[in-house]
């Protein structure tokens, strides 16, 4: 059985979330990264490099730990929806994502900092939204207020109340943390769940 403190470089209290269904310790280190895409990335490619970016950014810290870094980036048609940040930014992707279907590629990294052995998945989900009004949103935005959530609308919340369906292998991954994948890994690194 393995030991090694376990961090999660994210300072995303749904993320913290998922994780605790694990029951297991962990620490929670907030990583000091650029989120900025780069030119020609792809949404898939932006999620990957920076979950992975997370992961190192506070491996200085915690050189005998096992950490996890992960990050979502939404994607509608050709354009990257990141998280709103405020009530304008939520109402206008909001508006743009009605009766539209949106990909949210949800990347994870777990990095052995002893080793140096980095595992990296991504999930994908696809959510399909309702063709809603714009009082439903200023209702919806004014009861939940998921400004910090890539796509402005939170599943696990009354998000779902603007979903028509949704398709993919993890519903974990939606919310910002793909389990499926993190069991798998930690069970490579020696940390078993059951």
């Amino acid at each position: 059985m393995n030991y090694q403190p376990l961090i999660l470089a994210s300072t995303s209290i749904y993320r913290s979330e998922l994780l605790g269904r694990l029951k297991i310790p962990f620490q929670i280190t907030a990583p000091d990264i650029d989120e900025t895409s780069l030119p020609g990335e792809s949404a898939k490619q932006v999620a990957w490099r920076l979950s992975r970016e997370k992961a190192r950014a506070v491996a200085t810290q915690y050189p005998d730990a096992l950490i996890i870094g992960s990050d979502q980036v939404a994607l509608l048609g050709e354009q990257q929806l990141g998280k709103p940040l405020t009530h304008e930014n939520a109402v206008h992707q909001l508006r743009t994502m009605r009766g539209r279907s949106v990909y949210f590629y949800t990347a994870l990294t777990l990095l052995n900092a002893r080793n140096d052995e980095t595992q990296t998945d991504i999930a994908t989900n696809c959510v399909s939204f309702r063709n809603f009004s714009d009082s439903e949103i200023e209702s919806y935005l004014h009861k939940e207020q998921p400004y910090h959530c890539a796509g402005s609308a939170k599943s696990e919340g009354l998000g779902i109340a603007l979903i028509s369906r949704m398709e993919g292998d993890d519903p974990t991954a939606l919310i910002g943390l793909p389990l499926i994948s993190l069991v798998s890994m930690l069970r490579n690194q020696g940390v078993l769940i059951l």
